[in-house]
């Protein structure tokens, strides 16, 4: 294979030329030029390892052989349309259901989450007809314009944006930030009762509820974990309307939680949802997902009358490198890893708590763990421009990590599951010494657990990872609790 090597600063200028401006690359104003990777460790153009704190793509580790020697044999074999009959596609389907409840027996392959996301909505659309669906504040479901109007996450972002008259958002059940907060003597209850509130409002306009979705753990809404027996009342809610529930595992399934293949399954055994929509970690980086429903539902689908197929969905090789992703997470215990090593970071996270005053919240499940950082741990006061520097910062110390969430002050881990104890280690150590570095330059000290002066704002504030300039001012919470939305143009960013 010969491929002209290109120093960075002409790929660069190639990027900016031929690549859309929307298009944002991490660290815009020094980024990061990848040409290999291999298990949790990227490597740039000069051969400088980084640790991967972002990746839940590569979800069994970049270029694992197992998954690589899989995709290249099938290629050389067959390649073709899904509409030929073809064992690994059938193989594949059965070997997928066999980590669902039993009731999940239909799949839909395509191409990216998106995609999946975009499907299940035709499918509730066409179940009874209905057409208003119910999306949490803060969520990410996917880029096509179907997703954007469902996306919070995307659209208050933008100052003009016309709300969709069919698209309802309710509060996201966060209870470390949001309405309804820990102390309250039942969240989960709370959460659930607001999401019947819009469905009752949306009856008295003449609506009808087609769904409810929700990513099973909202990890562009700031990693946030819903209270058990959240999922289930809803669905009680929704079902009662005519509508279905719509899980969204594109980032949180395939064993990343630890203690469960799929993330919807920490509310509880008695809950299942309607469809179950995957992608990114399927095909470890390979473009494949998938929307997994009832009988039911795909038999209302099929009677709309109009055939459904996808060029390359379910493709042989697709199959085949799915097939093989299963195998690793099974030979190599990549779910016990995620239990084990995800304990650990949060155990290790946790003690960042006791220590650094800008540490506001830890949360997360096996290797999905969210580090919230704020000023003032009263008034919850979004640390976004520290965060920011911790980003930086670990950057130059050849990590690789991301912030997220509404105010973008919530570290985020998701990285390979192969991750160890031992990177879990050295990330710890160096967000140690940079919060440390940042609490003394604010004159803080460690003793002063309870209010973070705002004495951050008259330092030179950076750039956000995407290259977008983080705020003067601070975003406070407002009376009993809500989520505050003000947000400007700046803070656009990709879902990673």
């Amino acid at each position: 294979m010969s491929v002209e090597k290109m120093d960075k600063k002409k790929t660069l200028d190639l990027r900016k030329k031929h690549i859309g401006p929307s298009c944002k690359i991490f660290f815009s104003h020094d980024p990061i030029k990848i040409v290999q990777a291999k298990g949790q460790y990227m490597y740039d153009e000069n051969g400088q390892r980084y640790l991967d704190c972002i990746n839940n793509v590569a979800h069994v580790g970049h270029s694992h052989p197992d998954v690589v020697k899989a995709g290249a044999q099938q290629m050389e074999l067959l390649n073709t349309n899904s509409r030929f009959l073809h064992d690994n596609l059938v193989l594949y389907a059965q070997r997928l259901q066999a980590t669902l409840p039993n009731k999940l027996s239909v799949c839909y392959f395509v191409n990216s989450g998106s995609e999946a996301n975009d499907l299940a909505l035709r499918l509730v659309r066409q179940y009874r007809g209905h057409k208003d669906i119910i999306t949490l504040e803060n969520a990410y479901h996917g880029h096509v314009s179907s997703l954007i109007d469902i996306s919070p996450y995307k659209f208050h972002q933008l100052s003009d944006a016309e709300q969709n008259q069919s698209v309802h958002v309710a509060p996201s059940p966060d209870v470390y930030r949001g309405k309804y907060r820990a102390n309250h003597p039942d969240p989960a209850t709370a959460y659930a009762d607001d999401v019947k509130g819009i469905i009752d409002k949306a009856h008295e306009k003449g609506g009808k509820i087609a769904a409810f979705i929700a990513e099973s753990l909202q990890s562009c809404g700031g990693q946030v974990i819903p209270p058990v027996g959240y999922f289930q009342q809803v669905a009680k809610h929704v079902r009662k309307a005519g509508g279905l529930f719509i899980a969204d595992e594109v980032q949180v399934g395939f064993g990343r939680v630890g203690s469960k293949f799929w993330a919807f399954q920490l509310q509880g055994e008695d809950f299942v949802p309607d469809i179950v929509t995957m992608g990114k970690p399927i095909g470890n980086g390979h473009p494949m997902s998938c929307v997994v429903t009832t009988k039911e539902v795909a038999e209302a689908f099929m009677t709309s009358g109009m055939e459904y197929f996808n060029t390359f969905g379910g493709n042989p090789v697709s199959c085949a490198i799915g097939l093989a992703v299963l195998d690793v997470i099974e030979k190599e215990d990549l779910q016990g890893n995620a239990l084990r090593v995800g304990g650990y970071l949060t155990n290790l996270l946790e003690k960042q708590k006791e220590k650094h005053a800008l540490v506001g919240d830890i949360r997360g499940c096996g290797l999905f763990v969210g580090m919230e950082l704020v000023r003032d741990r009263l008034k919850l006061t979004p640390a976004t421009a520290e965060a920011q520097e911790v980003i930086y910062k670990l950057k130059e110390q050849h990590i690789l990590l991301s912030a997220d969430g509404p105010h973008r002050n919530v570290l985020k881990f998701k990285p390979p599951m192969c991750f160890s104890t031992e990177d879990a280690d050295l990330v710890v150590e160096k967000i140690d010494h940079i919060l440390t570095e940042i609490e003394a330059a604010l004159g803080l000290k460690s003793s002063n657990l309870l209010s973070v002066e705002n004495d951050s704002g008259k330092r030179k504030l950076p750039t956000d990872e995407n290259g977008h300039q983080s705020q003067n001012g601070s975003v406070h919470s407002r009376g009993s609790g809500q989520r505050a939305h003000e947000q400007t143009k700046q803070s656009k960013r990709l879902r990673s």
